[in-house]
């Protein structure tokens, strides 16, 4: 059997243009090109798509579970491995498996889970979302104030140990919970700073953003807001070039108008783009589990501790790709941008993942006109 192929009858968006009477053709787990479908070679074995677009595959930087689990409940490869197939069954080829702030016993067993994870070559893990448990208390959202800590020296030191295990480390912090001196350190050693539940200044954010941070975690959501005399979190995280930022875009965290303006006001070269914070319901018929002994309460798409706290979100990123279509109203190409390439630029791997360009990996999507996921192909391989 040949190893190329190629896929034709649909229009191809690349991660930054849209291809009409083209080809996508890959070469075992690899991208090789696009041409026009009268090109495709002989040698290639031809997959024939009915209208619909192809996209690559997408990519979800904050992914807490899926498939009836969550990494907090008992981090395991099988655990893992079970969260990242209910993703790229939805289309997620590529996830940041992500730690809601925990007792350090159970962040130490999420780290070692994701060391073998990489170490086993694991589809769809590409790196590990640490989010806490360096925040503000103030704002700590559905996370248990009990483990919420600053970090210290021990902390440090297990995070550079960390990045020197996997290929990527996103943490997210809040600018009261940790020095300047060990950001610094943490992005000379390659971590990915996002900054988030937080009560920080603007002036606070720039500090960090100067000394290497270059996120901002669920804009809006668990942060100082923007005001006239203070622009806050929100603020820095819009005003500042230097900083991207994710958002869940599923009409509960969000109103689709302050989406419509952070759009407008967001300074390059950084980016929005959709995260999907999606918890153990995803792909599930649940309607309740637990998070550090709390019970989150599924109701009418949201997520919500007994007291109402949003506790993460009951979507996965081809449904947020829909509502910035259908509900904030942007052009399909600029959702879709959302969810494949800003984020892969944000970590640092815009020539490997959300792009179908050569020698991109071959993961991508057939979305139908009302951009329904229809297949999913993960390296080259046809999974559902």
């Amino acid at each position: 059997m040949t190893e190329r192929k190629a896929y034709i009858g649909a229009r191809i968006f690349d991660g930054t243009d849209e291809h009409f009477g083209a080809a996508l053709v890959i070469e075992k787990n690899k991208i090789l090109k696009i041409v026009p479908e009268e090109d495709v070679g002989p040698d290639c074995e031809v997959t024939l798509l009915h209208k619909g677009l192809i996209c690559p595959g997408f990519v979800d930087i904050q992914v807490n579970g899926g498939g009836g689990y969550l990494l907090n409940e008992a981090p395991s490869l099988q655990i893992l491995e079970k969260i990242c197939d209910t993703h790229a069954k939805l289309g997620t080829t590529s996830l940041f498996p992500t730690l809601i702030s925990d007792v350090p016993a159970v962040t130490k067993a999420a780290q070692n889970c994701a060391i073998e994870a990489f170490e086993n070559d694991m589809p769809s893990f590409i790196g590990l979302h640490l989010e806490g448990p360096h925040l503000a208390s103030s704002r700590s959202g559905a996370h248990d104030k009990s483990v919420i800590k600053p970090m210290d020296n021990s902390d440090y030191l297990n995070l550079e140990t960390l990045a020197q295990k996997i290929p990527k480390v996103l943490i997210t912090v809040a600018p009261e919970a940790v020095s300047i001196e060990y950001i610094e350190q943490l992005t000379a050693a390659g971590v990915i700073v996002s900054l988030g539940h937080s009560d920080c200044s603007f002036a606070q954010a720039q500090e960090l953003a100067n000394a290497g941070a270059t996120g901002v975690t669920h804009l809006f959501n668990a942060m100082s807001q923007f005001g006239s005399r203070e622009p806050g979190l929100v603020g820095a995280a819009l005003e500042l070039g230097h900083f991207s930022a994710g958002i869940i875009a599923d009409g509960f965290h969000v109103n689709e108008a302050a989406i419509r303006v952070a759009l407008r006001a967001k300074k390059s070269p950084g980016s929005i783009f959709l995260i999907s914070d999606s918890m153990a319901t995803t792909g599930t018929s649940l309607e309740s589990f637990e998070l550090n002994g709390r019970t989150i309460f599924r109701k009418n798409g949201r997520l919500t501790l007994a007291n109402g706290t949003l506790a993460g979100a009951d979507l996965d990123l081809a449904s947020a790709v829909r509502f910035m279509v259908n509900k904030v109203g942007i052009p399909h190409i600029d959702a879709l941008k959302m969810a494949t390439i800003l984020p892969s630029k944000f970590i640092g791997m815009e020539k490997e993942l959300g792009v179908l360009k050569p020698g991109a990996r071959a993961d991508f999507l057939w979305l139908d006109n009302d951009l329904n996921v229809q297949r999913v192909w993960r390296s080259g391989e046809f999974l559902a």
